[in-house]
This record gives C-alpha cells, structure tokens and sequence, in this order.
C-alpha cells in the first residue's frame, strides 16, 4: 500500500502530488452518485455512464488496468478473467480502505440473489485480494473454483466482483474489466458466454470502451476492435489503447507511431494512447508505481521511439489516466440527465405494473377485493368505449389505431352501416332488375322478364278473385321469394359483430391485467355470459326472421304513397302512349285542336279505341308495384329491428355487466380463488417490482442532489 502513496510523475519530467490538483469534490460525489444507484441494481435496467476496459486475451488488459488503477491483479489461473469486476477509485488521502462486493446478476434466483448480495469484504491490504476472488467465484459456482462446481458449471459468470478502494488514488475513477475475448477454445460455449457477457457492456451507449490492442498485430483483425465498432460505429466513445511496443519487430515502429497519432485506416474519435506495460520480470520483481512510471519515460524517450514525433499527451499510463478522469467527468455530466429522466419513466412503468399485478392476495377476502379492483377497471373501460366516451382517465386504451375495436361503439356503428349497405345493395338488384345490365358478374332480368315471373306465380296462386284482381297471396309469395336471402345477410352481420365482441373483452382484459394465468380465468368466466348473449341474439333473429315469413303487414305511409304513386306513374304514362299513338295514326303526326265540344269529343274517341286492357297482364303490373312499395318498407323495418332487438339489445346492452362488481359478489369461494389465487411467479415478480420501486426511488433522490 506504500507505494501507492509515492508521487506520480508525468512525462515532461515534473512531478505532481498524485494529480490530485486536477480532482474536484464535484467530480467525486457525482461518481459516487453513479456507483450508489448501480450498486442498488437499477445498472441492470439502466444504462449508466462507465468506463469498460476490454481486449483480446493476452493483448495486456491486465497490465493497463494496474496501470489505471494502481491495484495488482492477481494473475494466477486467469481469475480475474472469469467475470466483470468493477473498480471503484476514490481520491481520499486521510483514508485507505478497500472494499469487495457482490452484484449479482438479474438472471439469479432470488435465494442466490440474497446469498450474493450478503457478501462484503474488508481487506487490509491487496494481498488478501486473491482470496476474496476465489471466495466470489466459489460463490458464483464457476468451474474448477469450488467442490460444487462440476464439469458442467460454466466457467465464466454474468456476475459483477465489485472493488472499491478509498485512499490516495490519485483521481475519481470507475471501471469495469471484462473477461477477454476468447478466439480459440475446446469449449465453444465458453466462447459464446465471455462474446455474451462482453456485448452487453459494449451496447450500451452509455459506455466508454477502452479497447486494448496489442502492437505487433494488425489492428483490423483484433476482435475487440471489430466488436466496438459493431456497437460504435463512428467511433465516438471508444479509446484505443496499443500495449506490447517493446514487442514488436525491429522497423515496425513507424507503422505502429502512424496508429498512435490516428492516422491509420482505422480512426477513433477519441483517439489512441500508447503503453509500454511492465514485463513478467518486473512484475515478479514487484516494480512500484513511481519506478513503473520512470522506465515507461525512458523507453518512449529512447530510439527509436523519440524518432516518430509521438504526441507526449497520448503516451503513457499517466496520460492516460488524467484523459480517463476528464472524460469520465464530462461524460457523466452530459448523460445524467437522460439518466434520471430514464429512472423516472422506468420508475413510472413500474408503478404501473405493480397496479396492475395489485396487492397480495393469499386469503379468499384479498383475491376477492382483487378482482373487485379489476371489475371496476373493466366495467369503466367497456362503458367508456360503448358510450363512445374516448378521451377522459381511460383514454390510453382507446389511443390504437383508427380500426381498432377498443372503439366498439364506433365499430359497430361501422358494421351496422355494412349491413344496412348490404341490404340495400339486395334492395338494388330487386329494383334494378327492370333493366338490362350486368353488374357484379351477375345477370339483371329485364322487366319483361320480371313480368313474366310475376305472371307465372299469379297464375299459381288463382283463387275466387274475378279477373283484373289478385290474390292476396301472390304478395306474400313474391315478397317471401325476395326476401330469402335476409335470413343469412343478417345472420352474417350476428356473427361479425360477435367476433368484434370478443376481440373487445380481450383487448379490455390485456389492457386491466396483468397476470396471464387470472387473465385467462376472468376470460372464461366470461365467454359463458358472452355465449348465452350470442344465443339469445341468435334466436332473436330467428324471431325476426320468421316474422317475414307470414303475410306481409304494414301501416306505414310510405307503401300507401309508393302505391300510388306507382298508380298515377302507369296511368300518366298509359295516356301519353296513347296520345302519341292517336297523334301519330289520326291526325298523320299533327295535333290541331280547339277547345270545343266537338274536337273534345274526337279526342276522347280516339283515345277510347286505342286504349286496350289486359286483366291479366294488370293485375301482374300492379302486384309487382305493391311488392316493390312493401318490399322497400319491409327492409327498412327489417335493418333496423336487427340493429335494435339483435345486436343493441342482446349484445351490447348487458356488455358492462359480464365482468362487473355485482358479478364478482355472486361468485362462489372456490370460483374466485381458480380464477385469481396468487401463483408463485407472481409473489416474486411483486417483489423483484417492489425492490425495483425502492431502488429507483432512492437512485432519484442520489441523482437530484
């Protein structure tokens, strides 16, 4: 520990008392701001501001991180290489503590979170630091660690060692070491869990990577420098750090300076600080910091290093850990807010979640109250969206998209317009059939063709009447003829408007709860009150249907008036042909009458000798107009009864009340705890929520001061 307390020196040759005049309490407490909230797990949800040294195995990671943080890493059986450990420095010089910590991993079981959360270390010195990482890794069952850890255990972990060391540091620092990137390995899956483990740091936009390369190798093929650019494709939060120069060949020098000052093919926008690491000897010799420091000077100095005009603020340990510190700071200050502004949001989704989970319910009484809660959610939603009241408390719900059913009033308004389209439509092709066309693929009768139907089924249905008349049941047989295909427009127009129903319940249930196993409970309980509407609905419309069965009965005006004016349009247009025809035959096409007696009478004459009627052919006339003046009344009434008395009064009408307050009183002991007990899954994602609302709460009150 004494020789973290001697004086660092910088490269010009000056010394500073450990840098510490570059270090403000500003830059401490905002770190130890960062460190409080992700020690209480809320790092697990959100990305927070770090720095991640990470690398390629044997690219020197190691020796960096002791340069950075002046702690030595133990380096025997790559231990330190099985997870994430967190450094934590903090610049104290009347204090010196070291502290070693658990963060376990959100994939943990809650009993193995607890366990883990439970572990903390004092050590005295970092000699005790080797014990301490076989002690966590026990814990986290890595392989070949502990007697419990078989060859079956992973031998790398998603838990976080985290080390925090109070003293004269020298600088606010936070980093985080990763495993090294693995590129040959007997166990593939070993190399998929540290590739894994290394991603989820390197995503997040929050990090700083300190990618660690080695100089003899061509950087282009270094993994850690693919993956950061996968994440960081500009660049702009990634530091390279060139470790090993004294390894390289003997004339390579230039080409690994050109990389140093970031004129390479590969850039960075933060740029590149080269290292010369301590060897095995004088690591096994125990070289100090201030010795370190010196010989790192030397080497840079000397040829033919001091021939490549290397920029003196990029090379070496020291440099680079007063860049680190600066940037550090200035990262933090500029991604706190939309930190905090992330903590509120999540900190607003979680309330809701646990509304939506609600209270604890292992008693009848609490389930009951439970679903009680739900009932009245479900009740103001359905009423809300039958009332066509969108906006107001539940008007999240109904912000979907312009088709959705959550606007069931909307909806069926649509669909009840489809339908009344649809019979129109039929009424059309009725109406229609006088003229001669095709439309839709399908064949139009003529109205001489009409005619000639109407003819045969009067003819069929003679009774006592005297010729010119008809029976009353040709109507009935025409119109019952016209109508047959109501039954299924209708039946069709049911249907659809059920499947909207129960697209609605499922839309409100998905929206009101949140447990999945009470979800589907409640959705049973009522699909039975939803299909006996159906079946009442359904045999409502049967009613109806069979109501057009019988003869036709009507009171409205509108079929008296079609009556006659159908009348007066046959009379005024039996005249006009009579009239052009007496024109034309009588008077040789020229009409030049006076007013008197006489040349009234002439007219009236030869208007009577050319007027022939036709019994037969009248009674058929005037049936097809009565059945056309009935027909349009009888669909009319038809529309709107189906609209009313089927789909108003047997679907909609009770929809507030399948899942209402009243209807949960009336359920049985045994129905109310199938329906919502508590399963164990749900006691547990309660609690994981709950220990998240604290920790967001305590991490935005860290964050506000």
């Amino acid at each position: 520990m004494e020789s973290q307390k001697e004086e660092w020196v910088t490269l010009s040759g000056q010394s500073v008392s450990g840098l510490t005049a570059l270090q403000t309490t500003k830059s401490s407490e905002r770190l130890n701001q960062i460190d409080r909230v992700r020690a209480k797990g809320v790092g697990d949800h959100i990305s927070l501001p770090q720095l991640v040294v990470c690398g390629d195995q044997s690219a020197g990671k190691s020796s960096v991180l002791e340069g950075i943080t002046g702690i030595p890493f133990p380096r025997a059986d790559g231990m330190c290489t099985r997870f994430a450990t967190e450094i934590i420095l903090r610049h104290q010089p009347d204090k010196n503590r070291i502290t070693a910590r658990l963060l376990p991993s959100v994939l943990r079981t809650e009993e193995e979170r607890l366990r883990m959360n439970s572990f903390q270390r004092q050590l005295d010195s970092f000699d005790e630091l080797p014990a301490v990482i076989q002690e966590a890794s026990t814990l986290m069952g890595i392989r070949g660690t502990s007697a419990n850890a078989d060859s079956s255990s992973p031998a790398f972990a998603a838990d976080v060692l985290s080390l925090e060391f109070v003293g004269n540091t020298g600088l606010h620092l936070t980093v985080v070491d990763l495993p090294g990137l693995i590129s040959v390995s007997e166990n593939p899956e070993d190399m998929r869990i540290v590739e894994d483990l290394v991603y989820e740091y390197l995503k997040s936009s929050r990090a700083i990577i300190l990618a660690v390369v080695q100089a003899g190798i061509d950087i282009d093929t270094q993994g850690i420098i693919q993956k950061a650019r996968k994440f960081d494709k500009t660049g702009e939060r990634t530091v390279g750090i060139i470790t090993k120069p004294d390894l390289i060949n003997k004339g390579t020098e230039a080409r690994v300076a050109t990389l140093a000052k970031n004129k390479e093919r590969t850039k960075l926008r933060l740029g590149f600080f080269l290292l010369k690491n301590p060897s095995p000897v004088q690591l096994q010799e125990g070289i100090n910091w201030a010795e370190r420091m010196k010989q790192e000077i030397q080497f840079f100095d000397s040829s033919p290093w001091s021939e490549q005009n290397l920029d003196k603020s990029r090379v070496g340990i020291g440099q680079l850990r007063y860049f680190l510190q600066e940037l550090l700071d200035s990262h933090i200050e500029r991604e706190l807010p939309k930190v905090r502004k992330e903590a509120e949001v999540l900190l607003l989704h979680t309330e809701r979640q646990l509304v939506q989970i609600g209270p604890e319910r292992s008693t009848v009484g609490q389930i009951r109250m439970f679903l009680m809660h739900i009932s009245m959610d479900v009740y103001n939603l359905t009423k809300a969206a039958l009332d066509g009241n969108y906006g107001g408390r539940d008007s999240a719900f109904f912000l979907l998209e312009t088709d959705s059913v959550a606007r069931i009033r909307a909806k069926i308004h649509m669909e009840n317009e489809k339908f009344a389209s649809c019979m129109k439509e039929e009424d059309s092709e009725k109406s229609q059939s006088y003229k001669s066309s095709i439309r839709e693929g399908q064949l139009q009768v003529t109205k001489r063709e009409m005619l000639k139907w109407v003819e045969t089924v009067y003819h069929n249905t003679r009774g006592r009447e005297l010729p010119g008349n008809y029976n009353p049941t040709l109507l009935s047989e025409l119109f019952h003829e016209q109508c047959s295909r109501w039954g299924n427009i209708a039946n069709n127009h049911l249907q659809t408007t059920v499947s909207v129903i129960n697209q609605f319940v499922r839309s409100v249930l998905a929206h009101a709860v949140a447990d999945d196993q009470v979800r589907i409970g409640i959705q049973h309980c009522i699909q039975r009150t939803l299909d006996t509407h159906f079946q009442n609905a359904k045999q409502e419309l049967e009613k109806i249907v069979l109501d057009e069965q019988v003869q036709p009965i009507t009171y409205n005006h509108y079929y008296t008036d079609n009556i006659q004016k159908a009348r007066e349009d046959a009379a005024r247009k039996k005249l006009q042909d009579s009239m052009d025809h007496a024109i034309k035959h009588d008077w040789g096409g020229k009409l030049h009458v006076s007013n008197t007696p006489i040349d009234l009478q002439r007219i009236s004459s030869s208007l009577k000798s050319r007027v022939v009627v036709d019994m037969t052919q009248q009674a058929c006339v005037e049936s097809l107009a009565a059945l056309d003046a009935y027909y349009k009344v009888a669909m009319k009434t038809f529309v709107d009864n189906v609209c009313r008395q089927v789909i108003e009064r047997h679907l909609l009408n009770g929809l507030t009340k399948v899942f209402d307050p009243v209807c949960v009183s009336q359920l049985s002991d045994d129905d109310v705890t199938k329906i919502a007990s508590e399963t164990v899954q749900i006691r547990d994602r309660r609690i994981e929520l709950q220990g998240l609302k604290l920790a967001l709460e305590e991490s935005l009150h860290e964050l506000m001061n």
